[in-house]
């Protein structure tokens, strides 16, 4: 039979063509995708379940539906009578079969190894003045002799206590209040927000208060739990952001609301799903409930904020680029469907521009380049990279489309940052033979058999660091061509069709730096080097004091091989260069 099926699957972007009658497991394990199944594909375990994506992927070229795959199956049902019916949209990926084209996504629960999310929170020393302040009040007892409602005499307790007055609460608060008040023997702790709104009371005195902070970027999301009262972060988790199954780009997102009427609401569910499973990893691993958290701050894209809130993105994908709104925004936290305390409010910082959003307000926030004379550049690495140069006297910012590729994305055998991805790489300069290091293993191995290290691909940073040795060992030239002369030295610079390639193994899964790869890089880094030119240019200097990474990306990279790759655009040597995680 014709392989006239073009199978796309998500997390790790991998895709093919494959036969009529091929089962999704058995496309999925030709590519490489991480897709468990510990029965032989009989049907038995419910390891390989996948979602088939409904809707058309323009980027992708292809419009998936449920039928494009083969019906359900006696096999399935009698999986279903003995283990309980699939969650929906669920099928068995070695009993579904292609019958055309069609997008798949991998759950994290069926996949062998879980995405490593590295978004830490670097702390900064700062003075904490949070919005949201705790106060512990004595409160009237009622009696026969007084009919004021028990909130009239809680506001009296703040009023006299604490001088707060003008205070509200949410019909969600009041619903626990004279419960509250009686346990407490009406000595309760409220916590007020801006001196107006009560967002939640407890029985007796409490003195702890937690925040959280929350970064939506197109490939993870990350969450970090903080102390209201001394600034600390107390957990951090982080997940793939599920929006990539419906496309890796912001623009392919924005493609699928388009040409997918009502897609915005599966975008915005997609996400909002993934917040709430944060809050409760973070609160878990804090010994918290979700009704802890008092305040949540959010930044993203624009795009990204846009999804988040449940607005329509499809004018951020033309010119002019019209935001809905730019300034910083807050709502009610169940208006959001997040389950944090019953007043609890979520705060967006503020976009800049069309394709520069609040994460960057949050970077600049951060790292303070208006505060400095000296001119910084700051660079939040990802698949949209957003840059900012400036010091005190004035800042410039802009966006660029890096795409993917410093995701592991696009790249021939790169994949996301997953136990078994290479994330280190180093050639010897005589024998250009590699050494690597494996995420999952704390060892080096420069065993080309990959002896007990599971690997399974190269992630951004090992793709970054493969490039630069191959540079810095003589195998590639400074325009970005993989030397064909150099075959004639090590056998690892093979023949590829009209190109060369660099083996790091002949081993299964085959692992190669094919030309195309460079390219990709390059592509990427290019995107990068305009943004930042564009600035520098419309700034009036020549080049940055000083250069700071950030994202999850930018916090993970050599600052070395970062420094060789910034060398081959003309960067100037005083420059300075770090990185940072993402707070």
């Amino acid at each position: 039979m014709t392989e006239d099926c073009l199978a796309v699957f998500s997390p790790s972007g991998l895709r093919g063509r494959f036969a009529q009658g091929t089962t999704l497991l058995d496309a999925a394990r030709r590519l490489g995708v991480d897709l468990d199944s510990v029965c032989g594909g009989r049907g038995i375990c419910g390891r390989c379940q996948v979602t088939i994506e409904e809707g058309s992927f323009p980027k992708l070229g292809i419009d998936s539906r449920g039928d494009h795959v083969s019906a359900w199956n006696d096999v399935e049902g009698r999986y279903a009578e003995r283990r309980g019916a699939l969650p929906d949209g669920r099928r068995l990926g070695c009993q579904a079969a292609l019958c055309g084209d069609v997008a798949i996504d991998v759950p994290a629960d069926s996949q062998v190894h879980r995405q490593v999310v590295r978004k830490r929170a670097a702390t900064h020393p700062i003075a904490v003045d949070p919005l949201i302040h705790l106060h512990y009040v004595d409160v009237a007892q009622p009696d026969m002799h007084d009919p004021a409602s028990d909130f009239r005499r809680l506001c009296d307790a703040l009023a006299a206590q604490w001088g707060l007055t003008d205070i509200h609460a949410d019909l969600a608060v009041l619903r626990g209040l004279q419960t509250v008040l009686r346990q407490g023997a009406w000595n309760v702790t409220v916590a007020v927000r801006n001196r107006r709104d009560i967002v939640a009371i407890w029985p007796g005195l409490r003195a702890q208060a937690h925040g959280l902070a929350v970064d939506i970027g197109s490939t993870t999301i990350a969450a970090h739990l903080c102390d209201l009262v001394t600034g600390d972060v107390v957990a951090s988790a982080g997940v793939m952001n599920p929006q990539i199954r419906m496309g890796e780009d912001l623009m392919s997102r924005v493609s699928f609301v388009m040409m997918n009427p009502g897609g915005e609401r599966a975008l915005t569910e997609s996400v909002r799903a993934a917040l709430r499973g944060l809050i409760g990893d973070v609160t878990r691993d804090a010994g918290l409930v979700p009704a802890d958290v008092l305040e949540m701050t959010v930044v993203g894209n624009p795009i990204m904020h846009h999804l988040f809130l449940g607005l329509d993105p499809t004018e951020l994908g033309g010119a002019p680029f019209a935001l809905t709104i730019d300034a910083g925004f807050e709502l009610r936290a169940r208006e959001a469907e997040l389950d944090i305390a019953p007043g609890g409010f979520v705060y967006l910082l503020p976009c800049i521009a069309g394709h520069v959003g609040a994460d960057t307000a949050g970077v600049v926030l951060s790292e303070g380049p208006h505060l400095r004379d000296e001119i910084t550049l700051l660079v939040d690495v990802g698949t949209n990279a957003e840059l900012v140069l400036g010091n005190r006297s004035r800042l410039l910012a802009c966006s660029s489309p890096t795409g993917p590729a410093f995701e592991g994305a696009q790249i021939s055998c790169g994949q996301r940052a997953a136990p078994g991805a290479i994330e280190r790489l180093r050639i010897d300069r005589e024998t250009f033979e590699p050494r690597f290091q494996v995420i999952g293993c704390a060892s080096w191995s420069d065993d080309p058999a990959f002896a007990d290290t599971g690997v399974t691909g190269i992630c951004g940073s090992g793709i970054i660091e493969a490039i630069a040795e191959m540079f810095l060992a003589g195998l590639l030239t400074s325009d970005g061509v993989i030397d064909g002369a150099q075959a004639a030295r090590t056998p690892r610079i093979v023949a590829d069709g009209r190109t060369f390639s660099y083996v790091i193994s002949e081993a299964t899964p085959r692992l190669v730096i094919t030309q195309s790869d460079v390219r990709a890089i390059q592509l990427a880094k290019g995107a990068l080097y305009a943004g930042a030119r564009l600035l520098m240019d419309r700034y009036g200097v020549a080049s940055p004091d000083r250069i700071t990474l950030a994202g999850a990306f930018g916090s993970h990279i050599d600052v070395a091989y970062a420094m060789v790759l910034l060398s081959l655009i003309h960067i100037s040597e005083p420059t300075r260069l770090r990185r940072i995680s993402y707070a």
